[in-house]
């Protein structure tokens, strides 16, 4: 970006590492200085939760209404039943209109955490769906509306879809639409509530262009995009992801103990960049973070997994995590805030193997997967370590809470309840 702006957002942006590209960045950045501008972020509910992958525009939506503008997060009830293509090897498994609501609702608990929805400012977020405007469509009117306006060579030369059918994938007439009713989203957007950009990651720039250009051309309105680079971590892993699966925002599907030991867990190399995309710590503080080595590297993430924590589940979470895992680490003991899974005596009179407790406690995805992490010496029971897959524990063993360990820095409890 050559560009120097003058709006508080897009220099933020631009310091921050958010941009990687947009439609006209003058052209946005004096909308910004000129008054109130309505910026809006699309998530499809094809999930009950996101997950850290979609942090970097829920922040960015976070320091939009910062700055005096207006985040709209748009639900995407009417697009999931469709299924976005982008850079996908496969068609999306269609959800039912029951579980897309479940998904929704799931959803919406992440953004109140960072966006206000509630006071009477001028600049109070909004949350809508897009099952609004897309559930009533007449196909024959939307067909030769807004249909006419798209150009098939063009949707085909968009590398999202091109990518896909040049390794020979087929590429559903349903999936195909969704470009088209995503750019419908903007121009929608526009009209019923002045929405001047729409932001995405880089993966979205064709969608978004086609929301901008059938804008103008329908209703002769100038809008904008501004997408975000796709993260992945300095060792090539996609942002998003760990060791036992995607890290998600919710808390009853990712605990904060596990959330905070995410960010713990970062790195070295990537510290000073998390900390300018993932926190509010002032610019000076995220670089002198970033350029700290040896033992002071680790209070670094530290400070980091408590900022990024805080923003989503709150301080005393944050703290409760923190104890927990010096508990753990430091003193070899077992920390309250510890993931725990809890077992009735009726579940365990028999016995109940220490391979199966390692996949219940969501340490291992699967039975075979435990037995290779126990035969690897990978795992320990109460500190020591496992070297039995068959090893049975009743509820005379599981009378006092029970650690087990995958690794040096994954940890559950196992206890009983009445």
């Amino acid at each position: 970006m050559t560009y120097t702006p003058k709006s508080d957002f897009l220099r933020i942006m631009q310091e921050r590492g958010f941009v990687a590209d947009c439609t006209d960045y003058q052209g946005l950045d004096e909308a910004l200085i000129k008054g109130v501008v309505p910026g809006y972020i699309g998530f499809d509910a094809t999930a009950k939760s996101l997950h850290v992958g979609s942090l970097i525009q829920i922040m960015m939506l976070r320091w939009l209404q910062k700055t005096g503008h207006q985040p709209i997060t748009l639900m995407g009830g009417g697009t999931t039943k469709v299924g976005d293509p982008s850079f996908r090897a496969d068609e999306r498994p269609l959800l039912t209109e029951a579980q897309i609501d479940d998904n929704i609702a799931g959803i919406k608990k992440v953004f109140a955490a960072y966006i206000d929805y509630d006071s009477e400012a001028p600049n109070r977020a909004l949350m809508l769906n897009n099952a609004e405007w897309l559930d009533g469509l007449n196909y024959l009117e939307f067909l030769r509306d807004i249909g006419r306006h798209f150009s098939v060579n063009r949707m085909l030369s968009f590398e999202s879809v091109k990518s896909r059918l040049d390794r020979e994938q087929s590429l559903s007439f349903l999936e195909f639409n969704y470009m088209i009713l995503q750019a419908y989203d903007f121009l929608e957007l526009n009209r019923r509530y002045g929405c001047l950009v729409q932001f995405g990651g880089s993966d979205q720039w064709g969608n978004i262009v086609n929301g901008i250009d059938l804008t103008r051309r329908v209703i002769d309105q100038q809008i904008y995009g501004l997408t975000t680079p796709l993260l992945t971590t300095s060792d090539g892993k996609k942002m998003g992801k760990s060791a036992d699966g995607a890290v998600w925002l919710n808390a009853e599907m990712r605990s904060p103990y596990e959330f905070w030991q995410f960010w713990r867990n970062t790195t070295d190399a990537d510290v000073g960049r998390f900390a300018k995309l993932y926190t509010e710590l002032p610019l000076d503080e995220c670089e002198r973070l970033g350029a700290l080595g040896g033992s002071e590297i680790n209070a670094a993430k530290v400070i980091l997994a408590n900022e990024v924590t805080t923003l989503l589940h709150g301080a005393e979470a944050a703290a409760a995590a923190e104890a927990t895992a010096r508990e753990v680490f430091e003193k070899g003991g077992v920390g309250d805030d510890l993931p725990t899974l809890e077992l009735t005596a009726e579940e365990v009179a028999g016995g109940i193997s220490v391979a199966q407790l390692i996949v219940r406690s969501g340490l291992a995805k699967t039975g075979k997967e435990a037995k290779r992490l126990i035969a690897d010496n990978g795992a320990r029971i109460d500190d020591a370590p496992l070297t039995d897959a068959g090893l049975m524990l009743d509820a005379a063993a599981l009378a006092s809470p029970v650690k087990l360990s995958a690794g040096k820095k994954r940890h559950a409890l196992v206890k009983l309840v009445d």
